[in-house]
């Protein structure tokens, strides 16, 4: 068979396939997270049927996927909103940090990986799935929510912080000293405030720059310039993901409305690229060896991010319901842990078939947690009810009540009309 031939009745099938599978999630009310990845596996090394023709292109669709989610997220905040977040957040970074490493770095100690091991399982725990998250706000209608800007606020911090784990990390599996990796550590961090630089000055410029009154022309401006930036971005040793992700939060007015409207479906299709080829790499058959230390980091971590969530959404003047929404949304890992967990399996093998199965189960997990967190705690008495207004003393007969009338008794009454608590 032509290989072309060959890509287009692979791709078809893969594609209707997972249409088929988001539409059962859909009828359950599920993500289709979970069902992509489980998906993959089928379709991947050592599944039912792999896939060879169109690995390459899948490949490629997920990076589309992972930048993809990232513009559109930022898109829902402005460069100011950004920085506000960072400067009321870093406390919650400091408290993500510490909750959700050191459970991987301790894991790494016990099983005998030395330091090297525990500073990459220290970050396989950490940081959590941008691309994930991002899918998941967007299928549960959160973007608006009150707790969602202190989410993004966490994943921001994380991404900004990978810019500088990477450098480090790679210095450190290499062998040499930091001395020796200090040049690629100042790019890093001089090409993260030079495009948070512009989008914080000239983001109205660059609206203006990219605004068309042709869809197709937005289109193209606005895809264009976010690969480019995050294909900069990457050669610099900054994530793709940070700045696409930048490029969203630089636009702002009716350019972000009109990108949002346009470029959703492209978001869609290739995030559910993204997560199949997350399964596509994964041999099944590596799993189970693996899967006891995995699920018990899981289960660690799950707890440690959903305490991570509640703490920065209650530093945030969030309710109690939406604290514990916070906290489900933090839970999956995803893209950056693969990508910690690739780098170190020359210097330890045994690092990729746990990350992988530990990542797998959490970007299951994830989504379920999202969803049935709040909920859960609500029905065993965690989630505090919203105070609704006081009722006013009753109105004597005859007495005209006014509007000063009602509020004297309300107030001689003791008892003044509550603040309701933000969900």
């Amino acid at each position: 068979m032509h290989d072309t031939t060959a890509l287009l009745i692979e791709l078809g099938a893969l594609i209707l396939c997972l249409g088929i599978l988001g539409r059962i999630a859909g009828r359950f009310g599920l993500s289709p997270i979970p069902l992509y990845l489980l998906a993959g596996l089928a379709f991947g090394h050592g599944g039912l049927v792999q896939l060879n023709a169109s690995e390459e292109f899948t490949a490629t669709g997920a990076e589309i996927g992972v930048i993809l989610l990232l513009l559109l997220l930022g898109l829902e905040y402005s460069a100011a909103e950004l920085v506000t977040s960072l400067k009321t957040q870093y406390p919650s970074g400091a408290v993500d940090f510490v909750l959700n490493a050191l459970p991987g770095a301790a894991v790494a100690l016990l099983l005998g990986w030395g330091p090297v091991g525990a500073v990459v399982l220290a970050g396989v725990t950490w940081i959590s799935s941008s691309g994930v998250i991002a899918k998941v706000l967007a299928d549960l209608g959160r973007l608006g929510n009150r707790e969602t800007p202190v989410v993004l606020g966490i994943l921001v911090i994380e991404d900004l912080c990978m810019a500088v784990y990477l450098p480090i990390l790679t210095t450190v599996l290499s062998g040499v000293g930091l001395a020796g990796g200090s040049a690629t550590l100042l790019i890093s961090l001089g090409t993260v405030g030079a495009v948070l630089y512009v989008a914080l000055r000239h983001g109205r410029h660059i609206s203006r720059a990219v605004s068309s009154e042709s869809a197709e022309m937005l289109l193209l401006v606005v895809f264009g310039l976010t690969l480019l930036v995050a294909g900069i971005a990457q050669e610099l040793q900054v994530s793709a993901a940070v700045g696409a992700f930048l490029v969203g939060i630089a636009l702002s007015g009716e350019v972000a409305e009109g990108a949002r409207n346009l470029l959703s479906p492209l978001r869609d299709l290739f995030a559910a690229v993204f997560f199949v080829f997350f399964g596509l790499s994964t041999d099944p058959s590596a799993i189970p060896p693996v899967i006891v230390p995995a699920v018990l980091l899981a289960l660690v971590t799950t707890a440690t991010k959903i305490g991570t969530g509640w703490y920065a959404a209650r530093r945030a003047g969030v309710g109690s319901a939406g604290r514990w929404r916070a906290g489900g949304t933090l839970v999956a890992r995803g893209e950056f842990s693969i990508v910690i967990a690739g780098l170190a399996t020359g210097v330890e093998p045994r690092i990729g078939p746990l990350a992988t199965a530990y990542v797998l189960l959490l970007v299951i997990i994830g989504p379920l947690s999202a969803r049935y967190t709040e909920p859960l705690a609500r029905r065993l008495g965690l989630v505090r009810p919203t105070p609704g207004p006081s009722r006013p003393a009753p109105v004597p007969p005859g007495v005209d009540p006014g509007p000063k009338d009602v509020a004297d008794r309300t107030a001689g009454s003791g008892t003044a009309p509550a603040a309701a608590e933000t969900a």
